[in-house]
């Protein structure tokens, strides 16, 4: 082992370069063998009377200066065992250590390899022992059936991250779709509200200097009025001053001329530009239906992504009525003269649409007609659904639908549930998002949630109708 090695150069003696024997350590630090170290003191110098110096640092040390290092000495030996252990490697692990023969058996009792004393050894007489091969050969095929089972279920989850990895990517491409959208209509709508702020704006100030003008007419006239009235203010406290003869001369005229002054009451502000004011705010009306029509369009857009599909007539039962262009169904009881084929339903009264779906983000509309009564199914089926016979309509048998009763309406899960909406879908948006797994259903008239299945699909998949009751039908919106 490299480990072991590092540390035995670690604990080498610098004169023999071996291994230290009997370490010992001299005034300076430093550690030799016991041995090596008295050799070197009996050398003689060239001046007998010249301190000894160490070998490595040439530091003076005392003759009997220098003391045994039992530690190191303790650790050399665990390295020494060490590197023993690590020499003798796998030779040692088929022997017994208690023995020290060689293990042949395995008993299946205490789980324990055994030698041949071992095997002889009175705790094991009752035992089943075996051969070390013949013991591993059950275990060698059970850990075989482990590893495959693992390996599936690695293989599994593998195929899971890619299949959700792959639903990630389509997510992140949808919502980088999406901003581009929002960022488009929101700089169209931005641009429209520039437009009608400075129109707005702009009959705004036409409106303030009409009530300016209209303000100076205003002033200029009751200037005028205030004036007259002055003037004849002035006469008569004149008059009123004089003596009496002087008062009486002409004083009827001027009291004619008085009170037949007729008073002119002038108004700030025309009845017209009265009316021109109030009705301002319904100027603002179609800038809320716009803003209105925007969100709704913004909505729409964000979510629809629509798919031309019609009805296949080669599918359809024979109760179910199309229209010429296969836009429209309606349920009868009267059969059709409809020939067999594999790809009729013979028994639900069923309808799938053209084409199908391999990948993609599609959207259909679906207008729902149930004012006589009945039921009407929409959603997907995977293309190998079952035609002939009774259909289960649940997602185990390739079926991801909702049902749409008078009253309510149903999830058509593993058991069908009641969906508890605030108003019943006439209009269903259905959304098919094949890599991320989704169909989704909404009102399209209130936008409501209808329900959202979850699945993988592996196959086509195919816009799937269904109606039951007479006067029921559906039709595809454009």
């Amino acid at each position: 082992m490299a480990s072991v090695s590092s540390l035995a150069d670690e604990v080498s003696c610098p004169i023999c370069q071996g291994t230290l024997r009997e370490p010992v350590t001299v005034d300076c630090g430093h550690n030799y063998c016991r041995a090596c170290l008295t050799r070197y003191c009996e050398i003689p110098g060239p001046d007998p009377n010249e301190p000894l110096h160490c070998p490595l640092c040439k530091e003076p040390f005392r003759l009997g200066g220098f003391r045994p290092n039992w530690q190191l000495a303790s650790v050399v030996e665990n390295i020494e065992r060490l590197t023993l252990v690590s020499t003798l490697g796998s030779d040692q692990e088929d022997v017994c250590q208690e023995h020290g023969e060689k293990i042949y058996f395995f008993c299946e009792d205490d789980e324990a390899q055994l030698c041949v004393v071992c095997r002889e050894a009175q705790e094991h007489q009752a035992h089943t022992v075996r051969f070390l091969d013949e013991a591993a050969g059950p275990y060698r095929e059970q850990i075989q059936k482990c590893l495959e089972c693992l390996r599936r279920e690695r293989e599994e989850i593998q195929r899971i991250q890619s299949r959700e990895n792959q639903r990630i990517q389509v997510l992140l491409c949808q919502v980088a779709t999406k901003r581009q959208k929002v960022i488009f209509e929101f700089a169209h709508l931005s641009q429209f509200l520039e437009e009608q702020q400075s129109v707005l704006l702009a009959e705004l100030e036409k409106l303030d200097g009409d009530i300016l003008k209209q303000r100076d007419v205003f002033d200029a006239l009751v200037s005028e009025e205030i004036c007259r009235f002055s003037t004849l203010v002035a006469e008569l406290e004149e008059k009123l001053g004089r003596p009496a003869r002087e008062l009486l001369t002409g004083v009827r005229s001027t009291l004619i001329r008085s009170e037949t002054r007729k008073c002119r009451k002038p108004e700030a502000v025309s009845q017209e530009l009265g009316q021109r004011i109030r009705d301002f705010p319904q100027r603002v009306l179609p800038l809320r239906r716009e803003v209105t029509t925007f969100l709704e369009k913004l909505c729409f857009e964000l979510d629809y992504e629509p798919a031309p599909i019609s009805l296949d007539p080669q599918t359809s039962h024979p109760k179910l009525l199309l229209s010429e262009d296969h836009r429209r169904a309606q349920f009868s009881y009267k059969w059709q003269n409809s020939p067999d084929n594999s790809q009729r339903f013979d028994r639900a009264t069923c309808v799938l649409a053209h084409g199908g779906f391999t990948e993609g983000r599609h959207t259909w509309m679906v207008m729902v007609d149930l004012a006589h009564g009945g039921s009407c199914t929409v959603g997907v089926v995977r293309e190998d659904v079952k035609r002939k016979g009774e259909l289960k309509l649940r997602p185990e048998e390739g079926v991801w639908a909702v049902r749409l009763a008078w009253g309510f309406v149903s999830a058509l899960g593993s058991f069908p549930m009641r969906l508890a909406l605030q108003e019943q879908p006439r209009q269903v948006r259905v959304t098919l998002d094949y890599e991320v797994g989704w169909v989704t259903f909404v009102n399209a008239v209130s936008q409501e949630p209808i329900y959202t299945f979850t699945t993988s699909f592996t196959q086509k998949v195919f816009p799937f109708f269904g109606l039951w009751g007479r006067g029921s039908s559906f039709s595809l919106s454009p």
